[in-house]
C-alpha cells in the first residue's frame, strides 16, 4: 500500500506582471510547492482571509498598492502576522532593501529571479517558520501566559492562555486590542526612561488592578516579552476571603465563579488543572453552606454588590 502524500508547503506569488506569474509558478510547482496567485496587493489580503499560505513571495513595485504597504497591512493581521514574507523586485538600492525589511519582510531577491537561489532561500525561511512556530506551541502546552510585542506596543503574538486571561479580566473578546493600547504608552515611556521605567505595568478594572505585565526584555528585532498575572490582592478577592473565611486561592476562584467563568476558564486564568479548581470548589460550597456552583455564585455576587 502507498504511503499518503505529505502535504505540500503552499506558496502565495503576489506579483501584476503575467511572465513572472508564468515563470515563478512552473519553477515552484516543479520544486514540490502548491502555489496561490495574486494580481495585487488587495487580491493577496483577500486571499489570506481564507486560505493561510505557508510563505509569501511578494513584488515591491505594483500599481495602487505596492509590496511594502501589502506587506505592513499582512503583518497587522495578527493571525498570519508570523507568515514570512519574501520580496522580490528589480531595485537593488539600500533605502529599498531597508524599506522591504521594516516593513515587515524577511528577505529581498532581486529580479531576475535566480531559481536555485529562490528554492534555497524559501526553505530556509519555511525551516525557521516553523522553529518559532514550535517554540510558541512550546510554550502554549507548558500553559505559559505570555505574550509579545513590537516596539510600538502592537501585539506580535499571544499564548492562547494569555488571551483567554486578559478576555476574562477585561471583560471583553476584545482585551487585546485594548492591551494593545496600554502597553504602547508603557513602551514609549520605556524609551523615554530607559532602564528606569519599573518593568511592571497594571491595567485596572474599575478600583481594582486586573491584570499584571511584567516585561521580561527583548527576544527578536522588535520584539518584546511580557508575562501576565491576575491580580492576587483584589479588593474583589479580600471582600469574598473575609466574608466566607476562605483562603487566598479559594477566594480568586469564588471570584472567577461569581464573573460566570467556566471550571476550565478558571483553571487557564489561575494556572490551575480542572482536579485542583473541584477541590476548591468543595470547600468553597462547604465554607458558604452551598451545594452547587450556582448558589455560590449568588452569594457571592450578593457579598461583592452589598452597598
Amino acid at each position: 500500500m502507498a504511503e499518503p502524500a505529505l502535504p505540500r508547503d503552499i506558496v502565495l506569488l503576489v506579483d501584476d506582471s503575467p511572465e513572472a506569474l508564468g515563470f515563478l509558478t512552473d519553477a515552484l510547482e516543479q520544486s514540490g510547492f502548491s502555489v496561490l496567485i495574486a494580481t495585487s496587493g488587495s487580491a493577496a489580503l483577500n486571499i489570506v482571509e481564507r486560505i493561510t499560505p505557508d510563505l509569501i513571495l511578494l513584488d515591491a513595485v505594483m500599481p495602487a498598492m505596492d509590496g511594502f504597504e501589502t506587506c505592513r497591512r499582512l503583518k497587522a493581521n495578527a493571525g498570519i502576522a508570523q507568515i514570512p514574507v519574501v520580496f522580490m523586485t528589480g531595485l537593488t538600492e539600500t533605502e529599498h532593501v531597508v524599506h522591504a525589511l521594516e516593513s515587515g519582510g524577511v528577505d529581498y531577491l532581486t529580479k531576475p529571479i535566480n531559481v536555485d537561489e529562490l528554492r534555497a532561500r524559501i526553505r530556509v525561511h519555511l525551516r525557521n517558520a516553523r522553529s518559532a512556530q514550535s517554540a510558541r506551541v512550546a510554550l502554549d502546552a507548558a500553559g505559559r501566559h505570555l505574550l509579545a510585542v513590537k516596539g510600538n506596543g502592537a501585539i506580535h503574538w499571544s499564548t492562547p492562555q494569555a488571551t483567554r486571561l486578559i478576555n476574562a479580566a477585561t471583560g471583553s473578546d476584545d482585551g487585546l486590542e485594548l492591551a494593545s493600547q496600554h502597553i504602547a504608552a508603557f513602551m514609549l515611556e520605556r524609551e523615554r526612561l530607559g532602564p528606569a521605567r519599573d518593568n511592571l505595568l497594571s491595567i485596572s478594572n474599575g478600583r481594582q488592578a486586573a491584570l499584571q505585565f511584567t516585561f521580561l526584555g527583548a527576544i527578536g528585532a522588535d520584539e518584546y516579552l511580557f508575562r501576565l498575572t491576575a491580580s492576587n490582592q483584589s479588593a474583589d478577592d479580600e471582600t469574598l476571603r473575609q466574608s466566607f473565611a476562605l483562603t487566598q486561592r479559594e477566594s480568586e476562584v469564588l471570584l472567577w465563579l461569581a464573573k460566570g467563568k467556566s471550571n476550565r476558564d478558571i483553571g487557564e486564568i489561575l494556572g490551575l488543572s480542572a482536579r485542583t479548581v473541584n477541590k476548591h470548589l468543595e470547600q468553597i460550597y462547604v465554607k458558604l453552606g452551598v451545594e452547587n456552583r450556582a448558589s455560590a455564585a449568588v452569594k457571592a455576587a450578593h457579598v461583592l454588590h452589598r452597598p
